[in-house]
Formats: C-alpha cells, sequence, structure tokens
C-alpha cells in the first residue's frame, strides 16, 4: 500500500507539472496579442502618411504620363520629370504682431501697446541680426499687424518688398478640438474665415517652382490664429488641433518647404530674443 501511496504521489506531481507547463505555454502564446511596439522601432506603422502632393506640385502629378515603354518615351518622360522637379527652400517667417489693446470696440483702436512697440522693435532686431537675404514683406491689413510690420520693416533693407494681404487677417479657421469654454465663434464665422484662412495657405504654402535656383525667404506678419492653423496645415497635424498651440507675441516662428515638399518646422513661437520682462501672450 505504501508503494502505491508513493506512485499516487509521484504520478500527481508529473501531472501538476505538465499542466503547469501547458499553462505557462499557453499564457506566454496569449501575451504575444498584447506586445506593444515603441514608435521607434521598425515594427511602427505611421497612423497617417505623408502626402507628398500636399500642394500639387509633385513632378508625377503636373507630367502627362508616358505614351509607351517605349525608350524613347521613357527618356522624354524622365526629362520632364527632372524639369518639373523644385530645386531651391521656401522659408517662411510667420511673426505675430505685439501686444495690442484689447479694449479696443473697432481694428483702428486696436493698436499696439508700448510694450507692444517695444516687442516689435526686439523681434525687427534679431531679423536683421540673421544675415538673410529677404525676399518679401507681408502684412496683414489689421492696425496691429501693420503697426508691427512697420516697426520691424526699420531693421530690414530698403529695397525689401512689402505688400498687404487681406487673406492673413485675423479669424477663426475651424472649430477647434476640444472647445474651448470662454471663446466660440458663431458657425457662420468659421465657415467665413476658414475658406478666406485656407486660401491664404494656398498663397503662400507651395514648394518652390522650378524656375527658383536660389533660396527665398518671406516673412508674414499676422495673427496667432491664422498662424497655428498654417503650422498644422503644412506639418499634416489635425488642423482642427490649432487651438493647443500658443504663441507669443512678436514672436518668431520659422517653416521651411524642401525642393522635395517635405515640410520642416524650424522654430515655434520663438521669444528667446526677448527678455522675460517682455514676453506676453494676451
Amino acid at each position: 500500500m505504501a508503494t502505491l501511496s508513493r506512485l499516487n504521489k509521484i504520478a500527481l506531481l508529473g501531472l501538476g507539472a505538465v499542466g503547469g507547463g501547458l499553462a505557462y505555454y499557453q499564457m506566454g502564446r496569449s501575451e504575444k496579442q498584447y506586445d506593444v511596439h515603441n514608435s521607434w522601432t521598425t515594427n511602427y506603422t505611421p497612423s497617417v502618411k505623408w502626402d507628398k502632393n500636399w500642394d500639387h506640385r509633385e513632378p508625377e502629378s503636373i507630367v502627362r504620363p508616358k505614351r509607351s515603354d517605349k525608350p524613347e518615351d521613357e527618356n522624354k518622360y524622365n526629362e520632364q520629370i527632372e524639369k518639373a522637379k523644385s530645386k531651391a527652400v521656401r522659408h517662411l517667417f510667420l511673426i505675430r504682431h505685439g501686444q495690442y489693446n484689447t479694449d479696443g470696440l473697432t481694428d483702428r483702436e486696436r493698436i499696439l501697446t508700448e510694450l507692444g512697440r517695444q516687442q516689435a522693435d526686439l523681434t525687427g532686431k534679431r531679423l536683421s541680426c540673421l544675415d538673410i537675404q529677404w525676399d518679401l514683406l507681408v502684412r496683414s491689413t489689421m492696425t496691429r499687424a501693420q503697426e508691427t510690420a512697420s516697426i520691424i520693416a526699420k531693421h530690414l533693407p530698403k529695397d525689401i518688398e512689402v505688400t498687404d494681404c487681406q487673406l492673413i487677417e485675423e479669424g477663426a479657421p475651424i472649430p477647434p478640438e476640444p472647445p474651448v469654454g470662454h471663446w466660440r465663434p458663431e458657425p457662420k464665422q468659421f465657415f467665413q474665415d476658414g475658406a478666406r484662412i485656407e486660401a491664404a495657405f494656398r498663397r503662400y504654402f507651395y514648394r518652390a517652382p522650378p524656375e527658383q535656383t536660389k533660396d527665398s525667404y518671406t516673412l508674414l506678419v499676422c495673427h496667432a490664429n491664422v498662424i497655428r492653423f498654417f503650422v498644422c496645415k503644412a506639418l499634416q497635424f489635425p488642423p482642427e488641433g490649432w487651438l493647443r498651440i500658443s504663441l507669443n507675441h512678436g514672436s518668431i516662428t520659422w517653416i521651411s518647404i524642401l525642393p522635395s515638399g517635405n515640410v520642416v518646422l524650424r522654430c515655434l513661437s520663438e521669444t528667446g530674443h526677448m527678455e522675460p520682462k517682455y514676453i506676453t501672450s494676451r
């Protein structure tokens, strides 16, 4: 009986070991369903892929397809593709206006404060130190942007081309997500402003045309909502997230559009050229 009891114990232990092994194996298999890959691993799949033809200037989209697979047609097609390729970088500097009188009832009354004029002057000095040959200064037609641009222009070459643009006036580009309780424009304002600001984006954001051989540098003096929307659109981020970004008065946002169509945000709301006492955002 003792021998039989001992055999039972050994059998039970064996069955327990086998059962435990099977359970461990099954747990290991089930855990594979919950593997998490870091974003930097090769297993990561982008949630949204970059649209190479975002500006509708990708060479393959503007050159007629080749007629056949004949070598002469292939060569002609490749030559046209090369001619259609961009060769230079377009640099866009988006400058927010300085602090202004928020109590003004009309645009003419919303003039820069003394601090706002100091901010614009400091930004003008900063831009002049970059040793850049500026091609164009574009000003929003709103008073605070006009004043800011005039102060900045004092530090730039006298022969710089200056133009005004109503498209980059302040507005409500798209309903923000998440919503903000203290700021709720009427739906019609988003409808009107959104189309205008979208048109502004298409006017200024595109890769350099093939005939442009040198990098270009454009200054746009405008407003926080417009700049934040531009940044989201240029980087192909969800545009409704524009209100999650904060911009300082007189700040510099620098975006570069490469010949490939890729877009680089070089700096956002840069105010390192100002002492802390000069920095404001509201």
